[in-house]
């Protein structure tokens, strides 16, 4: 059987339409009030650490989460604020922005090559939390 769709063209879609931000342009966001980090890895994923201040949300529960009339809303996903998301390398987090997108949030960036590019870069890291 042949999928209709598979990942490499459900990515090529996405990143056709979303907006990236390089791991420079997303430390200069660092800090900035109006901005919301989303970390979208699996939670054994954590144990390398995060970008300070990102929210954690597995992708499997994005829409739940980004959605103000779910139960299970996460604040950071403020549709006024600006979203920059990512998860190990950026596939995942493209398929996420674009998602965003769709849900009507305007002002959402996939962070180019996620968070293995940002320790690459030796961009600050924020340490496993416990639990």
């Amino acid at each position: 059987m042949v999928l209709k769709k598979g990942f490499k063209s459900l990515l090529a879609e996405a990143n056709a339409v979303i907006d990236a931000a390089s791991v420079q342009d997303a430390q200069d966001m660092l800090g900035d009030a109006d901005v919301s980090f989303i970390d979208l890895r699996e939670r054994e994923e954590l144990a390398q650490g995060t970008i300070p201040g990102a929210a954690h949300v597995p992708r499997g529960l994005l829409e739940f989460v980004a959605d103000p009339e779910s139960p299970m809303h996460n604040p950071a996903f403020d549709p006024d604020r600006q979203l920059v998301v990512f998860c190990a390398s950026g596939g995942r987090s493209a398929l996420a922005a674009k998602t965003l997108k769709d849900m009507g949030f305007p002002r959402v960036v996939n962070l180019i090559g996620g968070f293995q590019a940002w320790a690459e870069a030796e961009a600050p890291v924020e340490p496993p939390q416990g639990g």
